[in-house]
């Protein structure tokens, strides 16, 4: 497989037509070695249309390159940013958010994961994300605020928890609702008190673990 071809043929035939078009995030994936961070069996599926299994669990995932992408462009990530990325996963979307911040704190709840991470973040050369296991249900308020939170899956609903560690102009993205259809949703802290939500575009993707799901009974 020719790699650079088929990263080519990612970013130009998926990405591009998904309405990234931020040349800063276009960029970044050429650069940052996407099938580094796929595990070696299902490495031929690095630059494929489609989640990537990571683990024995079948929400244990890696999301497609074009919701990644999309996601990666709406946080609009700048160089002094302080990140919190929840459900690390890979780590690729940890790489592609420190190349972007100053730095990445990413919370993965499995141990095996978070270790295959952190090899998969060091082999890159990426130097400041800290990967830590950990529940990322409810952020990681000693080390906040954070200028940016990311949700690497679905959610029910975003924890009132994670809103709270936002910083004042701070940028909060998820994959939020049930099948068959979520929405991707961006919230903006405007004052202490006072937030604002979007939902710019549908997407579906598997659960992270560790988040409560509402009751559904009904009287």
């Amino acid at each position: 497989m020719d790699l650079n071809q088929a990263r080519f043929n990612m970013i130009e035939q998926q990405i591009r037509p998904w309405e990234v078009l931020d040349p800063h995030v276009l960029a970044l994936l050429s650069t940052v070695r996407r099938e580094d961070f796929v595990p070696l069996a299902h490495k031929a599926l690095a630059f494929v249309d489609m989640e990537i299994p990571l683990g024995t669990l079948p929400h244990q995932v890696m999301l497609a390159p074009r919701v990644q992408a999309r996601l990666l462009q709406d946080l609009a990530v700048q160089k002094t940013d302080k990140v919190l990325d929840i459900g690390t996963g890979s780590g690729f979307m940890a790489a592609l958010l420190a190349h972007q911040a100053v730095n990445v704190l990413s919370l993965e709840i499995d141990p095996a994961l978070a270790a295959q991470a952190q090899t998969n973040l060091q082999r890159a050369g990426v130097t400041n994300v800290v990967v830590r296991t950990a529940d990322g249900s409810q952020g990681a308020a000693a080390d906040g605020p954070f200028d940016v939170i990311l949700i690497s899956g679905s959610v029910a609903e975003v924890p009132a928890a994670l809103m709270q560690q936002l910083s004042v102009g701070g940028r909060l993205a998820a994959i939020v609702g049930d099948e068959p259809m979520m929405r991707a949703t961006l919230i903006n802290r405007t004052h202490d008190n006072s937030w604002t939500t979007t939902e710019p575009w549908d997407c579906n993707a598997p659960r992270l673990s560790g988040f409560v799901e509402p009751s559904r009974f009904k009287f």
